[in-house]
């Protein structure tokens, strides 16, 4: 028991790679809309499967947002988690559950679209000066 903590007490939370954060991040986005779709769906937690999937989808998000948070900043990590979860959430919520999708939303989607890509080449820049 002793050796398995020393093990886990002497690695350093930062040493999964940037990329390997960058791709938990995307895949928490990912539980994030399920996550959001799900509740919708559920109808006030009243739908079993719904809200299993909401459920899921939370657990499953918070759970690989938490292993990007050990490589990449919170405020970085939240803005890209919350932005393509807003996206996508819209994006399926008009697909599955026929709610309106305007040209101005798809404008603003594009905006914040251009801030998650901008906070990319941000950290991007960062990491290298540190390097």
């Amino acid at each position: 028991m002793s050796e398995t903590l020393e093990r886990v007490e002497s690695q350093e939370p930062t040493a999964a790679p940037t990329s390997r954060a960058w791709t938990h991040l995307l895949i928490a986005s990912a539980f994030e809309i399920v996550f959001a779709l799900g509740t919708n769906g559920s109808d006030g937690f009243t739908h079993f499967w719904w809200s299993v999937v909401t459920v899921a989808g939370a657990v499953a998000g918070v759970y690989f947002l938490g292993q990007a948070l050990r490589v990449l900043d919170i405020g970085l990590a939240y803005a890209v988690w919350t932005g393509i979860g807003a996206i996508g959430t819209v994006t399926f919520g008009a697909l599955i559950f026929g709610e309106s999708l305007t040209l101005l939303k798809a404008l603003c989607f594009l905006l914040i679209v251009g801030g998650v890509i901008g906070l990319k080449f941000t950290s991007a820049r960062e990491a290298a000066k540190k390097a």
